[in-house]
């Protein structure tokens, strides 16, 4: 048997208005599917929240056409602190959440005549497809990329997550996590200059070098098809003028505060992430709920500080409201669910 990356399962945002900032991401990127919603105490994470353990307030809210979900979090105890210094291009941590569009031109023109905050018009990456960035109410940057790989297909406009760009310090060294551990170890581009793309962007206009990566093969496990083909952009600033998005400040605060992978295998992850320099900072150890849901999951951090979760998943909801859920324990984890029992999911969907 050997360890498994399935997919970004989902990437966490702090917020100061939970409810507020799902209602938009509902709206907008058709996060409508509430996985799980939970209240608890975020006990295995005091090492990130000052030696406190506190209280927090948590929604997994999925898109069923496919892609990552986020992890909507607020503390219940404290205020949340912003990053009062705008994040720069290249700053060390999480700068973009990928959202994958059926039409890039439709989402484009829907989002300006509801008069959102778009930070480029449609241009071209590195890469040669067309995308754009937005920014969301909460001081969140994203970039909207034209995709062909959907789980289903309904009426919205976007998927949900199908990639992040990571600035970092070094890239050589950081590949050593998202190359070799977390098995992105396509390299679609590798360039240092300029960038058009980037140029309008909070301190874009100067030499970057970016390297785009993907899987070579083709993820198989639990609900790999409904996360769907995903990517990581790494970005370093030549000027070496970047960062760290969380100094001072704690876990849960306001912004992107880690990115999560669906995984087989934690045990020998374990071993190979403590071989390789990346120690876990947390681990479960066993199965942890969260609300109606369960998992073992851990935490490493990249060569910058950025946070970095495995889950795998034990328990889903899958029928919440007649008690139905799906042991993932129970079942060959290396097979995809069934299509329509990911679908089931999409029973809970929230409409405005």
């Amino acid at each position: 048997m050997k360890k498994k990356i399935c997919g970004i399962q989902q990437v966490g945002i702090g917020y100061g208005n939970i409810k507020e900032s799902w209602r938009w991401y509902r709206k907008y990127f058709g996060m409508n599917v509430p996985v799980f919603e939970d209240t608890a105490e975020a006990a295995l994470m005091y090492q990130y929240t000052g030696n406190k353990v506190h209280q927090r307030y948590a929604i997994l809210a999925m898109n069923m056409q496919g892609g990552g979900g986020f992890e909507l979090w607020q503390f219940k105890d404290r205020k949340p602190v912003d990053n009062y210094n705008p994040i720069k291009i290249g700053d060390y941590g999480i700068n973009i959440v990928k959202i994958k569009t059926k039409d890039i031109s439709k989402t484009y023109h829907f989002y300006q005549s509801e008069g959102l905050d778009l930070k480029t018009g449609i241009v071209k990456s590195p890469e040669g497809k067309l995308h754009f960035y937005l920014m969301d109410p909460y001081q969140n940057l994203f970039e909207i990329v034209e995709s062909d790989n959907w789980f289903s297909v309904n009426d919205d406009l976007t998927g949900g997550t199908c990639g992040i760009t990571i600035g970092v310090s070094d890239i050589d060294v950081s590949l050593k996590l998202y190359k070799d551990i977390l098995d992105y170890d396509v390299i679609v581009y590798d360039k240092t200059e300029s960038f058009e793309d980037l140029g309008s962007l909070n301190k874009g206009d100067t030499d970057f070098r970016r390297v785009l990566l993907r899987h070579s093969k083709e993820n198989t496990g639990g609900f790999s098809k409904l996360f769907g083909h995903t990517e990581i952009e790494l970005i370093e600033r030549k000027d070496k003028a970047g960062t760290k998005i969380y100094q001072n400040r704690f876990w849960g605060d306001t912004g992107y505060i880690h990115v999560c992978f669906d995984v087989i295998g934690m045990n020998l992850l374990k071993e190979e992430c403590a071989l390789a320099g990346f120690d876990f900072t947390v681990d479960s150890q066993n199965s942890f709920d969260m609300g109606k849901a369960a998992g073992h999951f851990s935490y490493i951090e990249d060569p910058d500080g950025t946070l970095i979760e495995f889950v795998e998943t034990h328990k889903v909801p899958i029928l919440k409201k007649w008690g139905i859920y799906l042991n993932m324990k129970r079942r060959n984890r290396d097979k995809n669910l069934p299509d329509w029992m990911v679908k089931l999911l999409g029973l809970t969907k929230v409409k405005d």
